[in-house]
């Protein structure tokens, strides 16, 4: 699917699912890793990730340009555009998009392999697990404030 044929689905739903006229650009981001979609709110365009095409399919592509014309079309409307606003999640269930997009697996796959860093209270005893590594000097015990240690982990 080019960018001409991805305009035309995209203008083609808002017409189908909303009555309302889709008027901005819709274009594959090829940068976006995470995500199947994003509404722009200075510009109105939606940029869209090609892999969930590739990866899933039209019809999981379609339901992320349902989700993403939700937004647009709440936001021209002066509603509640975001995903915590009672107009949004309305729309999402009248027109069937869905609310989240399936992951990709590649995602899936680096979410299995996280490396957890181990630290100890030298004073306490205490253990603490976290994904992300921090600076020991800069930190102490929720418990005591005593010195923290690294155990282990990934360096």
């Amino acid at each position: 699917m080019n960018q001409l044929q991805l305009q035309q689905l995209t203008e083609q739903l808002s017409q189908q699912f909303f009555g309302k006229e889709f008027r901005h650009k819709a274009m594959f981001n090829d940068r976006l890793k995470t995500t199947g979609g994003r509404y722009l709110l200075r510009t109105h365009d939606i940029e869209l990730n090609r892999r969930y095409l590739v990866e899933h399919g039209r019809e999981e592509l379609i339901g992320i340009i349902k989700h993403e014309l939700c937004h647009y079309h709440l936001h021209l409307e002066g509603k509640g555009y975001q995903h915590r606003d009672r107009d949004f999640r309305a729309l999402l269930q009248q027109v069937g998009a869905p609310r989240f997009c399936t992951p990709l697996k590649a995602v899936q796959q680096k979410k299995k392999t996280v490396t957890l860093h181990y630290y100890m209270c030298i004073d306490c005893g205490k253990h603490y697990t976290r994904k992300r590594r921090f600076d020991t000097s800069r930190y102490v015990c929720g418990i005591c404030h005593g010195k923290l240690k690294k155990e282990g982990g990934k360096a």
